[in-house]
This record gives C-alpha cells, structure tokens and sequence, in this order.
C-alpha cells in the first residue's frame, strides 16, 4: 500500500465541516476565528518506547496521541477546531493502523475536532500531532497569570496513570481492564473545564509531567511560590495500599495524569467548586500561590515535607 492509498483509506474518510479545506491539498485553509478570540496552537510528538510502550493498543494510541494536545488547549481555555498528524511507521500494518485511526478520530469526534492535514513516511514509529483551537486572548489561562494568594485548584484524581507505569516498568503489568491502564492509556483531555474557567482562573497548565514539576513552570513563569497541602490532595483510590511515601512520589510527580491544575482569586471559591469536573467530580482546592519562592508540600499539622527526591518527567534524561 503506497502513501497516498493508505491516507485515503484510514484518514481521509470523514470530510471537514468547519475548515474551509482539509486533506487533500498542499495546506489546509482553517475558518476565521470567532470575533474576539485568537488562534491558539501547540504541538506534541510520542516517541515508541520513550512516550509509550511498543506493544500498547493501537487504538488506545490513537486516542491518547489526540488526547495529549486537547489537554493542551483545556490548560489555555481554548475551544479546540482541528489538527494535523505526522505518522512514521517502520512498516505498512493494515490491521495497526485500523485501529490507531478509529482511537484517534473518535476522540476527536467527541470534540468536534476535524483531521486537517499531515505526513506519513516510513521510520521508527513516531507520532507528531499539532493541533489549532481558539481562545479570548484577554481570558486566556496563561502559566505567567498566577498572583500570590491565589487558590490552586486541581481537577481530578492523581497517581493512577504513574502506577501502570511502574508496575510496567517492574515487569508487573496491569491487565487492559485496570483503572490505572486506563488513566495511563485513554486519558480525558478537560477540555469542557478549561472553557468553564475562562473569566474564573488566572493561570492553569495540564499535568502531564507531574503535579511539582508542571507547577514549578507556573511558579516561574508568574514570579511566585506555591504551598501545597498534603492531606487535600486528591490521590487515586488505586494508590491507597501503597505506603506513604510511594503515593505522594506517584500523585505529586509521577506524570500522565492529564489533569489540569489552575490558580484563581479566593472570590471565585464557590462558583469553580460548582464546576462539574468533565465526568470525573469536581475540582479540588490543593493549596495557594505565595510571594516567597519555593514550592512547599505540608502535612496535616502544617510541617513540610522534604520532597527533594521527587523529580518531574524530563524528555531528555
């Protein structure tokens, strides 16, 4: 099967509705934006064996390959509108690539996010994604907003996706039906919160490579500190037999959990705690943004915790 039969055949097939021109040509031609809100763009790319594992299911790739840039648009606020997709592949795989593009356009249906474009070459398996929303550049939940004192909210259960990950990595994998695999490899994108923030939050990022390390880029990027506490945060059910120490490494920065994490002023505390949560609850309230720099973990009694040891993800180590 040669380039272009295989872009017919598994990409091609649900025609653009919003963009005035999608696959097809040298470029796609996207709709203007709404009046008042600008284009709002980011792109990822996975890597086999360093983003994911070799044998993970294909269609469950397909979907967390879109769901990593719509958490990218739910952390700006942005309304997502289309995407492209660069694919490698070592090998033409009918059957793989069935299903990695049913996983991929579904997530994408649910958002009402049109396939615009892209590439395929044959390579080491390599997925790049960009992906195009929009967003009032006013309102815009931007990681240089924060303000001390400002609540840090976050929106979901941590910890689950890091624990398939180790248990993986220690040659314990976790059946397909677990909830941690599935946290790991069908991640919920916020999109539907990011947008209800819009006018509420100030500064949000989503966390994908752990709660510590992606708010360290909020705390930077805003000229702040962050004091955390311990006992709010809300840690995966699947964690609870796990001794301390290994379920705050997993919840604060193990990673993959696709939550977003956001500050706000204390005035905003009823209307984000009335927020649904994108069908996995309510946000909760962790801590607050702080003038002295540093981010703080504290126990129930107000002692802090030493989590030096806790590293975020690095792509390059």
């Amino acid at each position: 099967m040669g380039e272009f039969e295989l872009i017919r055949r598994f990409f091609a097939a649900a025609p653009v509705r919003r963009a005035r021109l999608g696959i097809g040509d040298d470029c796609a031609l996207l709709a203007d934006c709404p009046a008042g809100e600008c284009l709002a763009v980011s792109t990822d790319l996975l890597l086999a064996g360093r983003h994911f594992f070799d044998d993970v299911d294909p269609s469950s790739l397909g979907w967390k390959s879109l769901a990593v840039n719509l958490s990218d648009l739910a952390a700006m606020g942005a309304q997502p509108v289309g995407f492209t997709l660069a694919l490698a592949l070592p090998s033409v795989d009918e059957a793989w690539l069935g299903a990695f593009s049913r996983g991929l356009l579904e997530l994408a249906a649910r958002h009402d996010c049109e396939l615009l474009g892209g590439d395929t070459t044959r390579g080491p398996l390599t997925i790049g994604i960009t992906i195009f929303g929009h967003v009032p550049p006013e309102q815009a939940l931007r990681r240089d907003r924060g303000c001390a004192g400002d609540d840090l909210w976050v929106s979901g259960e941590l910890g689950s996706a890091a624990l398939a990950v180790r248990e993986r990595l220690a040659g314990r994998a976790l059946p397909a039906e677990h909830p941690a695999r599935a946290r790991l490899e069908r991640p919920s994108p916020r999109v539907a919160l990011g947008r209800s923030l819009l006018g509420l939050a100030r500064a949000a990022v989503d966390l994908s490579d752990g709660l510590l390390g992606d708010l360290g880029h909020v705390c930077e990027r805003s000229g702040v500190g962050a004091r955390i506490e311990w006992p709010r945060v809300p840690v995966s059910g699947q964690l609870a037999a796990l001794p301390l120490r290994d379920r705050m490494a997993l919840a604060l920065a193990g990673g993959d959990d696709y939550e977003l994490l956001f500050s706000a002023p204390p005035a905003a505390r009823e209307t984000i705690s009335g927020l649904a949560g994108d069908g996995t609850g309510r946000p909760v309230r962790i801590g607050c943004l702080t003038s002295n720099p540093g981010i703080r973990v504290l126990a129930a009694d107000g002692t802090p915790w030493v989590t030096d040891e806790f590293s975020a993800f690095d792509h390059f180590r």
